[in-house]
């Protein structure tokens, strides 16, 4: 039987350079949907898949993301002081939500290099990644159902989800097995225009076993010039069955801005606090 998924990678060293000069001094992870940090959404999703461990692959630049997780001694002694105790309740739990370690990626060489330097904290274990420009809402969560697949089929998973077909060459796009379409047949990163093989695109949350280490060890600087994590994933195919989860969620890009703002209406929307303010102000805005 398998081990149970218990670790997670998160990648976040990127430089954000489409979010300049928003993330000139800041981690483009940190930018807020509302009143939360994009890349608290996706710490959220882990815990709530049974996810304790979380290893954050990092930068320079990117101490933020470590203080938000950490316990703030000043912040909550203030709030104690003056008696707001539902946001030191809110304030504490940021830092109880899991056990966050983080290693710093010193160059940005592409996923596959971010993954493999988190191997020494996974161990021999299945894991995890979950990318944080892809905010995904489902209930249960996307990557829930991923790790209660990878349990019942003992191979690796990658989550799916159909896009636009004049989109594909912006994904990872897979290929499924004719005769077993729960299953992957190829994977290749982003497709010149019209080479697709599928608008199957591959969504930024895996559940991998460790063989991928030895693999991406090997690669050689794929699509940009960067170790692709979706090169290693075919090899890996080749050798054992990778299962398709298709999402059919709700799914955000906040690393695209017109995602980010996609997501800050919606997720404004579902709050009691600003559902109806927000909805009044898009009406009259929208008069024609």
């Amino acid at each position: 039987m398998s081990k149970r998924v218990r670790k997670a990678i998160i990648p976040a060293g990127g430089l954000g350079t489409r979010f300049l000069p928003a993330t000139k001094a800041q981690p483009k992870e940190m930018l807020p949907l509302i009143d939360k940090p994009a890349i608290q959404y996706i710490v959220e999703e882990a815990v709530a898949s049974g996810i304790d461990r979380i290893l954050i692959v990092s930068g320079r630049n990117k101490r933020a993301i470590e203080d938000h997780f950490d316990k703030s001694y000043e912040l909550e002694a203030e709030l104690e002081a003056h008696g707001k105790a539902e946001l030191l309740e809110l304030v504490r739990g940021i830092s109880h939500l899991a056990d966050v370690c983080y290693i710093r990626q010193r160059e940005p060489l592409g996923l596959g290099h971010a993954v493999l330097s988190a191997r020494s904290f996974v161990e021999n274990e299945p894991f995890a990644v979950l990318l944080g420009d892809d905010i995904l809402q489902s209930d249960p969560p996307c990557l829930k159902a991923m790790i209660d697949l990878h349990r019942e089929r003992e191979t690796s998973v990658v989550a799916l989800m159909e896009v636009p077909w004049d989109q594909t060459h912006k994904y990872g796009i897979a290929e499924l097995h004719p005769h077993a379409p729960e299953l992957i047949r190829s994977l290749i990163e982003k497709p010149a225009p019209g080479e697709a093989p599928s608008n199957l695109a591959v969504v930024g949350r895996y559940v991998l076993e460790p063989a991928i280490f030895d693999l991406l060890e090997k690669a050689r600087p794929g699509k940009g010039g960067e170790i692709q994590l979706t090169d290693s994933l075919q090899q890996l195919g080749l050798a054992n069955p990778l299962a398709a989860y298709r999402f059919d969620g709700t799914r955000y890009d906040v690393g695209d801005k017109l995602g980010f703002v996609q997501a800050t209406i919606d997720l404004a929307l579902k709050r009691d606090d600003l559902a109806d303010d927000v909805r009044a102000y898009l009406l009259e805005r929208l008069k024609v």
